[in-house]
């Protein structure tokens, strides 16, 4: 009887020759086991660089569009209109005071709020101009040093130029520091500094106002805005600082190289010159009586500057009258210049006086003196009791 065949045709493993019977595979329960862990591994490490290779591929595919945008938005056919040159500007309708003091509101030179508003400048012509929409504004403090030579500059240098507080301190602007410009202008709220300005090189600083740059900016470049420099100084200087103009009521000391409490102070006081109206006063009747209180210490440039300041002074339009007698007056300044004079009936001017008559006394008001007047063309010497009436 035949033996049974396969369907396929092939022998049987008895069937085959011993050669090619030991060379076929023998599978054990070991070798299946270590198969199936081999599998295992391999499914594991690919299942934990799937995540990785992942990642990989995302960051690359971000950096080549990026690169790709960056070249797209150079193109020249492309570019935005805002990096060609504008003539649109900021400007401040007017400066603040040439010093500042920390704590206070800064004001423009007529004592009211900084205002801002963007002009079309065409050389030295500058038209005011109305954006299309409305603009948010930073204000914001420059060194005062900036620019360095001429009134161009890039957004760079001017951001360059920013001014940040010292370590330690509070920010150096304060207050009201974001605007909005409407139909291009806009009054700066209220802003003080925090900080004096004798830390930095040029010991000035500017104040400074930029566009914010957003969806609303639309392309358009307007240069930014600075004032002329300026000092800050402390708070507490403001109890020391002089007055300009003096007023004729304000404590001498108010006057340039005269120190409150200082030696020339002392020296005034001592003479009974408390105020800027005894000062000049003195300065008119005695010029070199006023030299020798103060001394020697007071050189004649300091003495030329406390004369030049105080002669800036508000006379306002008070006159003194010095009825002589029955028949003659004179009428005076409240620092003692001779104004006119009436006497027996003639009306002499002040030039005329000039020549005529010289006060010598100091005269004060509301009281009775004697004031010693010498005729120039006779020489001749003549007691006159006044009694001062204001008018």
């Amino acid at each position: 009887m035949a033996g049974k065949r396969f369907i396929n045709g092939s022998k049987s493993d008895q069937d085959l020759p011993p050669e090619i019977r030991n060379k076929r595979p023998k599978f054990s329960l070991a070798s299946v086991v270590e198969e199936v862990v081999l599998v295992n591994s391999f499914h594991n490490l690919f299942s934990s660089l799937e995540p990785l290779l992942r990642r990989v591929v995302n960051e690359e595919v971000e950096d080549v569009l990026r690169r790709t945008t960056r070249s797209f938005t150079r193109s020249p056919s492309l570019r935005i209109q805002a990096l060609e040159p504008s003539s649109l500007q900021l400007v401040f309708t007017k400066n603040p005071l040439g010093k500042l003091f920390t704590g206070s509101k800064i004001q423009d030179v007529d004592g009211n709020p900084l205002e801002i508003q963007v002009v079309d400048k065409n050389g030295d012509q500058m038209v005011p101009f109305s954006l299309p929409h409305p603009a948010k504004v930073e204000i914001i403090v420059l060194d005062g040093d900036f620019p360095a030579r001429d009134d161009s500059w890039t957004r760079d240098q001017f951001d360059k130029n920013i001014v940040k507080e010292r370590a330690g301190k509070r920010p150096l602007l304060h207050g009201d520091l974001t605007v909005t410009l409407r139909d291009g202008k806009a009054t700066i709220g209220e802003i003080e500094f925090t900080d004096n300005s004798s830390w930095i090189r040029g010991r000035k600083f500017r104040i400074g106002a930029r566009i914010l740059t957003g969806k609303n900016s639309q392309g358009l470049r307007v240069r930014e805005a600075l004032t002329e420099p300026f000092v800050v100084k402390d708070h507490r200087g403001e109890l020391y600082k002089k007055h300009y103009p003096p007023n004729l009521e304000d404590e001498v000391w108010r006057l340039e190289k005269i120190g409150k409490d200082g030696a020339f102070h002392r020296k005034l006081a001592a003479e009974n010159i408390h105020t800027v109206q005894d000062f000049l006063k003195l300065s008119v009747v005695d010029t070199q009586k006023l030299k020798n209180i103060l001394g020697i210490g007071m050189s004649e440039r300091m003495w030329e500057m406390t004369l030049k300041h105080a002669k800036t002074c508000v006379m306002g339009n008070k006159m003194y009258i010095y009825r002589v007698d029955h028949h003659s007056t004179i009428f005076l300044t409240p620092i003692c210049q001779l104004l006119k004079a009436e006497i027996n009936g003639e009306v002499y001017g002040s030039k005329e006086l000039d020549n005529n008559l010289v006060i010598l006394a100091w005269v004060r008001r509301n009281t009775t003196t004697r004031v010693k007047l010498w005729r120039l063309n006779s020489l001749s010497k003549t007691n006159i009791k006044l009694k001062i009436i204001k008018l």
